[in-house]
């Protein structure tokens, strides 16, 4: 153990001896060091930690319980075995779900301290062996014997938002500048940069960003790293957070010709995924004059609007998938896991559901996302500047995909793709006080006043999928409007 860290858990163990004998996130120990009961303590720290909101439990040996006094201990978990398994191993296997609990052994100056750090349980209560513990006052107990500790658990566990978790602990001030890229904060918050690393530090404390520990070290949140890490790699659990794009020759998954991953916080690379997602865009040329253009067939106000949705309405407490973007030669899909929160025929005009809102609301603050809608109307916006289908959502259980296809002439559109796009564009009129005529479907569909026959032939396509209705069944056909079925 080097210098730093020995003094760190020093520090810790000198204020966690000055709590009292009811914390019921800490336990001194000397002896008893039985295998079981250390599971058994794991489980009740974890869960007691968690239910006094904090972010780790401690399990110390070397320290009376009584006095709080440094007497050591004899325990040596490196060299304790269940069997012939280490302890370490045999712990990890019996608790569910898995947790992250750490040894650490040092010499105080009146003996020799082992400090299990223990995580808070974050989405389910921490079982040994199948069974759930729990601390009262002094005391381990079983979960299940304490009902009302057991449902004020499980209502943390659905209100504590994923990005004030830890992503890393036991951070130093200078780490997090090292870590972090504080300089981007204030760039996108149009600020001047602090003249000392005290304001830097104030300022990401009041985001939310980091937060104090008791010994004067730093909890860098998933929020916080999320946003602004200089590299997701240098945080346990969150390399999987990175987005990823891949270019593909053709309209199959078969031949990958470029695949990149941007392991930077989404705050701070967002316009560079931008920037690299258009140019991975295919071109086609025009000549409208003496001079050739190249023509992106995609517009970047609904890229933007799509790689935000991406980010904020991601399920973060799911492991092994990536954000993915995977752009085809015809089209553009973009997947993040966990199901979309909303019913799919209702994402224009329900209001927004949001699985990060804090992260969400300060992407709003610095302009990255929106601040009204869902994100998907200013993807038809986009959409219909273009004359490009509106865009199709798929969802599961496990993840969410957006599928938007390039700009091409609508004798080439799929009837599927009419009408959705019917549908889509009727739910945004209606939401924001439009009457959907015939004259302003064919707008939407960049169809000529001398086709209205070719727009009513759409709207006849959509009304018979039960898509949208008449306003007024009554009404003569000249004079017919048009609102979501759902209307």
């Amino acid at each position: 153990m080097n210098t730093i860290d020995k003094q760190y858990y020093l520090s810790l163990i000198n204020e966690l001896r000055n709590l009292t004998n009811e914390t019921e996130y800490v336990e001194f120990k000397v002896g008893n060091d039985s295998p079981e009961m250390i599971g058994e303590y794991i489980s009740a720290i974890s869960n007691s930690a968690s239910l006094h909101e904090r972010d780790t439990g401690y399990l110390i040996y070397g320290i009376k319980d009584e006095t709080h006094e440094i007497v050591g201990t004899g325990f040596r978990p490196k060299l304790t075995k269940v069997g012939n398994e280490e302890l370490e191993n045999w712990l990890l296997k019996l608790l569910t779900p898995h947790v992250d609990f750490k040894f650490v052994d040092l010499e105080a100056e009146t003996g020799h301290v082992v400090v299990i750090e223990i995580p808070a349980a974050r989405v389910q209560p921490t079982a040994f062996k199948g069974i759930e513990y729990i601390r009262v006052g002094s005391y381990k107990k079983k979960l299940k014997d304490f009902p009302e500790k057991e449902r004020k658990l499980w209502r943390i566990f659905d209100i504590r938002p994923y990005e004030t978790m830890p992503a890393k602990q036991n951070v130093s001030d200078s780490t997090i500048t090292e870590l972090l890229d504080t300089g981007a904060f204030y760039t996108l918050m149009k600020l001047p940069v602090p003249r000392t690393r005290d304001g830097i530090i104030h300022d990401f404390q009041e985001y939310g960003f980091i937060k104090r520990m008791d010994n004067g070290h730093y909890v860098i949140t998933n929020m916080g790293a999320l946003l602004f890490a200089k590299d997701f790699r240098s945080f346990d659990y969150l390399d999987n957070k990175a987005i990823r794009v891949i270019r593909y020759k053709g309209s199959g998954r078969t031949n990958a010709i470029r695949d990149q991953f941007f392991r930077k916080g989404y705050a701070v690379c967002f316009d560079e995924i931008i920037t690299y997602i258009m140019s991975m865009l295919p071109q086609e040329e025009t000549i409208e004059t003496a001079l050739r253009e190249e023509f992106i067939m995609f517009p970047e106000k609904a890229v933007r609007e799509m790689l935000g949705n991406l980010i904020i309405h991601q399920d973060m407490t799911v492991r092994g998938q990536s954000l993915m973007v995977e752009i085809f030669d015809e089209r553009i899909e973009v997947s993040n896991p966990g199901k979309l929160l909303v019913d799919v025929d209702r994402i224009i005009d329900t209001a927004p559901h949001a699985r990060n809102e804090r992260t969400a609301n300060f992407l709003r603050i610095v302009h990255i996302c929106e601040a009204r809608g869902s994100g998907f109307d200013r993807i038809e916006e986009g959409m219909r500047e273009w004359k490009i289908p509106a865009p199709k959502v798929e969802t599961t259980d496990d993840f969410c995909r957006t599928t938007l296809c390039w700009h091409r002439s609508l004798s080439e559109w799929s009837k599927e793709e009419k009408v959705r796009t019917c549908y889509i564009y009727t739910c945004y009129c209606y939401v924001n006080g439009v009457e959907v005529s015939n004259s302003v479907l064919r707008e939407r569909f960049g169809i000529s006043d001398a086709n209205k026959a070719m727009a009513s032939r759409i709207i006849k396509d959509t009304l018979g999928a039960g898509k949208i209705k008449l306003a007024d069944p009554q009404a003569a056909v000249k004079m017919r409007r048009y609102i979501p079925y759902w209307a």
